[in-house]
């Protein structure tokens, strides 16, 4: 029969082996940082979208891992978005002028406000938006990506 102090040694070592394989089985996750360059002013916020597939990429407001508004302070901002799982997303960005955090656009559906896309692909007329495989890039590590803010279409 097992005495008192052998009995607390065996719940110890068992206790210590479950919180041991609860560790191995967690997820890794990763830090993503965009930093947003080209800001020609000073008001407004610029608005950013993490997508995980091409699931509304890039205009949806309700699609995306990761969401977020950042003030203008200068001509260029940084935001982290952690807590993602290793994997290829993409990255879209609207300068919000008028705080209803999405892409203002006019009759012909040629934006009205400042819009950027990780990978910075041509945005023009005769391209459309972007795809998700022209935009995305892959998270593994810390990564970094920066995205030059357009007030017109690429001609």
């Amino acid at each position: 029969m097992l005495k008192l102090s052998q009995l607390s040694h065996v719940l110890l070592a068992a206790l210590m082996s479950i919180s041991f394989a609860k560790t191995v089985n967690a997820q890794p996750t990763e830090k993503l940082t965009v930093v947003v360059n080209g800001i020609h002013h000073q008001k407004g916020e610029i608005c950013l979208r993490v997508y995980a597939s091409e699931q509304g990429f890039p205009m949806s407001n309700s699609s995306g891992s990761q969401s977020a508004c950042v003030k203008i302070t200068g001509t260029s901002v940084k935001k982290e978005f952690s807590g993602l799982k290793p994997g290829t997303y993409a990255v879209a960005v609207v300068d919000d002028q008028n705080g209803d955090r999405k892409l203002n656009k006019d009759f012909f559906g040629i934006p009205k406000e400042g819009f950027g896309i990780s990978r910075n692909p041509i945005v023009s007329i005769q391209t459309g938006s972007p795809k998700f495989r022209d935009a995305s890039f892959v998270v593994n590590k810390d990564t970094t990506v920066n995205i030059i803010i357009k007030y017109s279409l690429d001609s």
